[in-house]
């Protein structure tokens, strides 16, 4: 057995309560004011919240095929130093996992080499081509329930629908990058919008994204399948989703940290370019607005790490994309908890980790209560500290968030009752 001894646990109230926790391998076994036990190891937490690991449903881990950028082990390593104890891998690998056999050796070095939960999606499409369905059938019986061609959209009407049909049978769901090339010119990089004019770069319409997310939403609700959507980036997309929640459709969405944190009028350079990418102030609000009147379900951070050779291509070569799963939490914590109260650390902890958990069918994460697993992490919420990309354990160093000052620093991570991080103290 294992102890947490004077952790401050949130309570229903926003309040906190100094708790000790004991748990082990299997899961937290007993929350308590005290608690006199034999304990093999004991971690004391004075002056640290305790909260139930973070669940990211989005996250490029790279490898294989990209191995340069990212590996499974540095991906979940820079997971476990953000405070993710289960991050869902997005399937724009290589070789695509969309079909059993790839599938299997997939699984495999991911159990060799990740210090976190890693659930992979398996692919729609066969090669995210859009052109022949994956094996859904197969790959739901290796206990793959989510499925994603995440880096381009399913260009087909009738090939959506017929990965949603086979969803459907397999209790499985559709997680939906949202982009009809009709919209994208070649060389666009930002949104199109005001700064876009002012740097002289070709944008982006919102229609980009939602002229295709509502294709999905008529489809969901015609064939009544479990429907995703990532990355909203656009006040249209959240209103689209409400409708459909409305109307009974089983759909729900995400957005990610840097589209709640900044817009376009932040755009200064090539970390800053991501798809989709970041839009107006207005866009902006609603997706905060959509938090937190519940249209939007969960946080995510679509983390996806390049090289500096890459990024540094300019705006229009370089890659779309950034890293964030080792600062989400102290940025979020900072400026929507702390600074503003927009939030507070309760819906912070649902956004993060309960509502993914739920939604996503993970039955025992996402709470901190005897019975559900022992993915917890310790957090430091009063120690400002200035983010610094080049200690960050992931490969990627492609941030916006460089040198930004927050609190809410991460000082410990356990994933299934091991300490896989634990910041080096003073």
């Amino acid at each position: 057995m294992k102890l947490i001894k004077n952790a401050n646990i949130l309570q229903a109230d926003h309040t906190y309560c100094k708790m000790d926790v004991a748990y082990d391998e299997t899961g937290i076994k007993e929350i308590k004011e005290h608690l006199e036990i034999e304990a093999d190891e004991i971690i004391d937490a004075n002056g640290l919240v305790l909260l139930p690991g973070l669940i990211d449903v989005h996250v490029h881990l790279r490898e294989p095929g990209n191995e340069h950028k990212e590996t499974i082990k540095t991906g979940t390593m820079a997971a476990a130093h953000g405070g993710f104890t289960t991050v869902m891998a997005m399937p724009n690998v290589i070789p695509y996992p969309d079909n059993v056999e790839t599938m299997k050796a997939y699984l495999q070095k991911i159990k060799e080499d990740a210090i976190v939960n890693v659930i992979p999606y398996g692919c729609i499409t066969k090669g995210e081509k859009s052109k022949e369905l994956s094996d859904i059938a197969g790959l739901s019986k290796l206990g793959i329930h989510a499925f994603s061609d995440d880096g381009v959209g399913v260009a087909s009407k009738d090939m959506m629908k017929a990965a949603m049909e086979a969803c459907k049978k397999e209790n499985a769901m559709i997680v939906a990058h949202t982009e009809d090339m009709d919209y994208r010119k070649p060389g666009a990089c930002m949104h199109e919008g005001i700064r876009n004019k002012e740097l002289g770069y070709i944008g982006i319409p919102s229609a980009c994204e939602y002229a295709q997310m509502l294709r999905d939403l008529k489809l969901a609700k015609e064939t009544g399948v479990k429907y995703h959507v990532c990355h909203m980036s656009a006040k249209e997309s959240v209103q689209y989703l409400k409708e459909y929640k409305d109307m009974g459709v089983d759909c729900s969405g995400e957005v990610t940290v840097h589209h709640l944190l900044l817009n376009e009028m932040d755009v200064e350079n090539p970390n800053h370019k991501m798809n989709p990418p970041l839009r107006g102030k207005d866009d902006q609000e609603a997706l905060i607005q959509g938090l937190l009147d519940g249209t939007i379900d969960m946080i995510a951070n679509d983390h996806a790490p390049h090289s500096e050779e890459e990024k540094n291509k300019g705006m229009v070569e370089s890659p779309f994309g950034i890293v964030s799963i080792e600062t989400a939490f102290p940025l979020l914590y900072t400026h929507f908890v702390k600074d503003t109260g927009r939030f507070t650390m309760n819906q912070l902890v649902h956004f993060m980790s309960e509502a993914p958990a739920k939604r996503f069918g993970f039955d025992k994460k996402g709470k901190l209560a005897p019975g559900y697993d022992a993915d917890m992490i310790l957090v430091d919420i009063d120690h400002k500290q200035t983010i610094d990309k080049e200690k960050f354990f992931s490969k990627g160093k492609n941030t916006p968030f460089d040198g930004w000052e927050v609190y809410g620093n991460i000082v410990t991570t356990i994933v299934n009752g091991t300490i896989v991080y634990k910041e080096e103290r003073k």
